[in-house]
């Protein structure tokens, strides 16, 4: 569970029960506003093998205008890398989006920090964790990647990074962001309770040559500890590509996420002999096997192998992803899971 409390202090049973009741109710709220299906929301079915190529998946029901971005780029024969990179930028900077990018609701000082992470078809990644004042993580995810010999910039350094490469320093609070921030503060005396949502882009795609990339990006958990960094810029846990089997994207409790390294696994699943979804499924039930309580929390996983299948799975049945395919278009499916 998470560790709300500083180092200093000791750990004990009412803190770890309250902690428990915390998540439980927050992210138990997260479901039941997702529990209203969209008008064109499908069942995915499992068994049913769905090989396209070229094809782009993305979590929750922002990624269908993120897929549409991507999916020009595949049109015009375009590199799955770049196709992942322009998609989620359209998340980032969409402001009604209050968990990606610009608006996200921020930590509870008052601060807006973004992860982002992005991996390509020869196993070449970068990412960037509490980054501040820039617009598109995702990119400057991709500068690191291209651009330095590191995995990972942090904090200032990333930012002083991102700046140094052409990136502009912003205010990247809206009108909402700061409402939100002002009624949290009023209503939850600057304890971390009562979190409005979670909703990651992770979004992997296909090109025409058949290679596979990914990218993740997120403002992290509303009104978290000022420091704390999610599972999306971690490589293995939030994302993970290997082009000879496919990727997998993760979305929910980062937490959980990162103590299981779901992506990773879910590949080396695939390598396996499992099917996107027999796969997804299998990193779900292991983490709520090893994580106590992670059945009461949403665990979010979408993934496509090498033959263009593709699945995803959750700890319940609230799970939204878009797919856009050149037989079947942009279409928002309900993912299958655990609990109702």
């Amino acid at each position: 569970m998470f560790n709300f409390k500083s180092n200093l202090e000791s750990e004990n049973k009412n803190n770890t029960m309250k902690r428990k009741t915390f998540l439980i109710r927050s992210f138990s709220t997260l479901a039941g506003m997702l529990a209203v299906p969209a008008p064109n929301l499908l069942a995915h079915n499992p068994s049913q093998g769905q090989k396209n190529k070229p094809l782009v998946i993305s979590t929750w029901p922002h990624g269908m205008e993120a897929n549409i971005a991507a999916w020009e780029v595949l049109m015009q024969n375009g590199r799955a890398l770049d196709a992942v990179e322009k998609g989620v930028r359209v998340t980032e900077l969409d402001p009604d989006v209050t968990s990606v990018g610009v608006g996200s609701n921020p930590d509870r000082d008052g601060n807006i920090t973004l992860d982002a992470s992005i991996m390509d078809e020869h196993g070449n990644c970068g990412a960037v964790a509490f980054l501040q004042h820039i617009k598109n993580p995702i990119s400057v995810a991709r500068e690191v990647m291209e651009k330095t010999p590191h995995v990972m910039l942090a904090g200032e350094g990333a930012l002083q990074f991102a700046l140094a490469n052409g990136f502009k320093k912003e205010d990247l609070h809206t009108d909402l962001s700061r409402q939100h921030w002002e009624e949290w503060k009023k209503s939850h005396e600057y304890e971390p309770i009562g979190l409005n949502n979670h909703d990651t882009i992770s979004m992997l795609a296909i090109d025409s040559k058949g290679d596979i990339s990914g990218a993740c990006t997120t403002g992290g958990l509303a009104f978290k500890y000022h420091g704390r960094v999610g599972d999306s810029p971690i490589i293995g846990a939030g994302l993970y590509v290997d082009n000879e089997i496919g990727g997998a994207g993760g979305t929910g409790v980062g937490e959980v996420v990162m103590k299981t390294l779901g992506s990773f696994l879910i590949v080396e699943l695939m390598r396996n002999g499992l099917s996107p979804y027999e796969a997804c499924r299998e990193a779900v039930m292991r983490a709520m096997k090893k994580i106590p309580g992670a059945e009461d929390l949403p665990i979010y996983y979408i993934a496509v192998n090498k033959q263009g299948e593709f699945g995803a799975y959750g700890t319940n049945r609230k799970f939204e992803y878009a797919v856009y395919t050149e037989n079947k278009g942009n279409t928002l499916y309900r993912s299958d899971g655990v609990l109702h």
